[in-house]
């Protein structure tokens, strides 16, 4: 599936460069395991080879899924269904652990939908720039664009000229 080299995406985790492809005894048994680094915090992960699929492993996203991605951020005429912050959180948080870059930009384009109209929770305001910063990477790598750019074009989408939902939290 994958060969040294190449970049991959790593549920909530992000882009990562498979460093090697590693022969490991576990438990008397030989397994292949891709030895990746994430680019974002130099975090390596061992991924079992045959489980790649099921973990969520995947290709950088490409051609029209780019174009279906930017079509999610873009649809507006969101309905929200009434429910606690925490469940909310929930939902979200299984949505970025499944891998795919269409729930990411779900995620991302619901909670900034809903803090124009609410407050975010401290957990959404992290799941917030969590979800724009494993888009931001993505993207950026898959049409070879600085990151900031990308940045700067998501947040133009939704007329977001404030500063970083974290910057008082970082305070």
């Amino acid at each position: 599936m994958f060969n040294v080299g190449d970049l991959a995406v790593y549920p909530a985790h992000g882009v990562g460069l498979i460093e090697a492809i590693e022969q490991k005894s576990v438990f008397g048994t030989e397994h292949t395991f891709y030895v990746m680094r994430i680019l974002d915090n130099d975090m390596k992960i061992m991924i079992p080879k045959e489980n790649a699929k099921q973990v969520g492993l995947r290709d950088i996203v490409s051609g029209s899924d780019i174009e279906q991605v930017y079509a999610i951020l873009e649809e507006k005429d969101v309905e929200f269904t009434p429910q606690t912050w925490n469940r909310r959180y929930r939902e979200y948080m299984d949505k970025i652990k499944t891998g795919s870059i269409f729930d990411l930009a779900t995620v991302l384009r619901d909670l900034y939908i809903l803090q124009k109209d609410k407050p975010l929770s401290f957990g959404e305001r992290k799941m917030l720039d969590t979800a724009k910063t494993l888009l931001v990477k993505e993207l950026s790598i898959a049409k070879g664009k600085k990151e900031e750019e990308i940045e700067a074009g998501i947040k133009s989408m939704f007329n977001d000229n404030t500063e970083d939902p974290l910057d008082e939290a970082r305070d």
